[in-house]
């Protein structure tokens, strides 16, 4: 695997990327889409859409495509709701990630510029918290538990392909001699006489498999991205006719991972009904807004409130149209532009 086709979208933090909102990687999964969201720390008073994803959350300006954020959720340090009170939005929720990223930390602040949109965070909630419990597919782990009475622990949607003894370890002088476990999401090789020596190696995590001479002959030879510290793993088969086997069966796997990766976050949605095919919601079902149109919620009522200009109350008039007295309306402004919800022109 080349390093940039690696997966980085779950462990990166990416600004302004082109036409991110229809880039979604294979293997990675739309789960929800929140509207009227604003990037409130870094691009204020820019109406934008949240996309939630198997592997990170997307923010992108709807009249300004060119900003947009990708916030990978191995990123993620905390991550906390608060309701805010806002002279533009009145009370609203607003959604506070704290992150960290190639030795910098930011805070992302989203604020649901919707009056009438009632949707609350808590899918983004749901979705992390699963991300954070499926380490196994996508992180290479060294003497953990994995096994159960010399069994491998099966994670959801695995499925085992070959079971192989005799095959050394190479990474001792001594080496150890072991079993290998081949599944559809990773390679387990563990120890006969140990099983707490163990290596679980998510195919997501391996740049490249090769038969290499070494100073004990041909041996299988798995090299790691750096994200999973750019290990170089040995393991001597024998014989060679075996060992060619083995390495067939291997890089078999690895390529089919590769087309159609498994990366381990499975929601189910049990509420809101949303536009799906194959119960998941399609790139192809989200509606662009044409930045030419004008027809849009009413700004008129929260910029006439959040004008300061005026001090003081205005004088109390009898307004027969809607039958009670009321402050007089600032110059500039009529009782139907802040009356109706949608403007009609």
């Amino acid at each position: 695997m080349d390093e940039e086709k690696a997966v980085w979208e779950d462990r990166s933090i990416k600004f302004d990327i082109p036409q991110i909102y229809t880039k979604l990687r294979g293997g990675e999964v739309l789960y929800d889409v929140f509207d009227y969201i604003e990037d409130t720390k870094g691009n204020p008073n820019e109406r934008g859409r949240i996309m939630v994803t198997n592997l990170r959350i997307i923010w992108y300006a709807l009249f300004n495509s060119k900003l947009n954020l990708s916030i990978g959720y191995n990123c993620f340090l905390t991550m906390t709701t608060k309701t805010v009170l806002s002279k533009l939005r009145g009370t609203t929720q607003a959604l506070y990630i704290f992150t960290s990223n190639h030795n910098s930390r930011f805070e992302f602040i989203f604020t649901n510029m919707s009056l009438s949109n009632g949707r609350h965070f808590s899918l983004i909630f749901d979705v992390y918290r699963l991300y954070q419990q499926s380490f196994l597919y996508r992180e290479l782990k060294l003497r953990t538990s994995i096994l159960q009475s010399k069994q491998l622990k099966i994670l959801p949607q695995e499925q085992v392909y070959s079971t192989i003894q005799g095959i050394w370890n190479l990474s001792s002088d001594q080496g150890n001699l072991g079993t290998f476990v081949l599944t559809n999401i990773r390679l387990v090789w563990y120890a006969d006489i140990n099983e707490a020596f163990n290596i679980s190696l998510p195919y997501m995590q391996i740049r490249s498999i090769r038969v290499r001479e070494s100073k004990y002959g041909p041996a299988l030879v798995v090299s790691t991205l750096d994200t999973a510290g750019g290990y170089v793993l040995g393991f001597r088969i024998d014989p060679p006719e075996r060992l060619r086997e083995v390495y067939k069966e291997m890089a078999s796997l690895f390529a089919i991972y590769s087309s159609t990766p498994i990366f381990g976050v499975f929601y189910e949605r049990k509420q809101e009904k949303v536009d799906r095919e194959d119960d998941q919601l399609r790139i192809d079902n989200i509606e662009e807004i044409d930045n030419t149109k004008t027809a849009e919620i009413n700004t008129n009522f929260t910029n006439y409130l959040a004008d300061d200009s005026t001090s003081g109350q205005r004088e109390p008039f009898y307004c027969k149209q809607l039958g009670f007295a009321m402050e007089k309306i600032r110059d500039g402004f009529t009782l139907k532009d802040l009356w109706e919800v949608i403007p009609s022109q």
